[in-house]
């Protein structure tokens, strides 16, 4: 690579949502997906285990491709301090929604940036970003019918607020709009610059 050109920037996440995110900033990027096992450890907070795993997962990635710029994320809802997961199933996912109706539930979005570079100038920067969630409180049969329609299996929470996940919240309360859909860009833009990527250059 010549020493002037941009590194190679990959996203460690098989995550549609993050890669759309991602475009936003209109950087070239390639997507790999981590393969490691998400499972929280004995006695971990939810907070450890999303900072925990973001971190694996840009380095299963870093691994594989040396000498890149890898972004791992990774998301964990929390309510009353007890970890609120993926729930794979429809019964799962009805049962997290009866749980956190009416209520306010944190979600714990954690961003590391792995530089691979041999000179890199933060070669490793870590963040959790916290989103509180207010869900409206509804009857059974619209949290039913919301899963048929969407089926967000795969989603810590049970509920995908960018789509109709969003008409089963009440109110948002974060510093970073896009941290509740899985990849805080403020954060991610804050540790691009350090790692010395620019967005904007001026026109002459």
């Amino acid at each position: 690579m010549p020493e002037n050109a941009a590194p190679r920037l990959i996203l460690g996440s098989s995550s549609p949502y993050r890669k759309e995110l991602l475009e936003r900033l209109r950087l070239p990027f390639e997507v790999l997906s981590p393969d490691i096992d998400e499972t929280p450890e004995p006695g971990e907070s939810p907070e450890a285990t999303a900072m925990r795993l973001c971190e694996q997962k840009a380095m299963a990635i870093s691994s594989q491709a040396p000498g890149c710029l890898v972004i791992g994320c990774d998301q964990v809802a929390t309510l009353d301090g007890i970890q609120i997961g993926k729930p794979g199933t429809h019964d799962n996912a009805l049962a997290q929604l009866q749980l956190m109706r009416g209520r306010e539930v944190i979600f714990h979005t954690a961003l590391c940036l792995l530089d691979g570079r041999p000179a890199a100038r933060t070669p490793l920067q870590i963040e959790n970003v916290q989103t509180f969630v207010a869900f409206r409180d509804l009857p059974d049969a619209e949290l039913d019918a919301y899963l048929h329609i969407e089926q967000p299996y795969d989603c810590a929470g049970s509920a995908r607020n960018e789509g109709l996940g969003i008409a089963l919240l009440e109110s948002v309360r974060g510093a970073d709009p896009t941290a509740l859909t899985g990849l805080p860009l403020i954060a991610l833009t804050s540790m691009l610059r350090r790692a010395g990527i620019a967005f904007f250059t001026a026109h002459t």
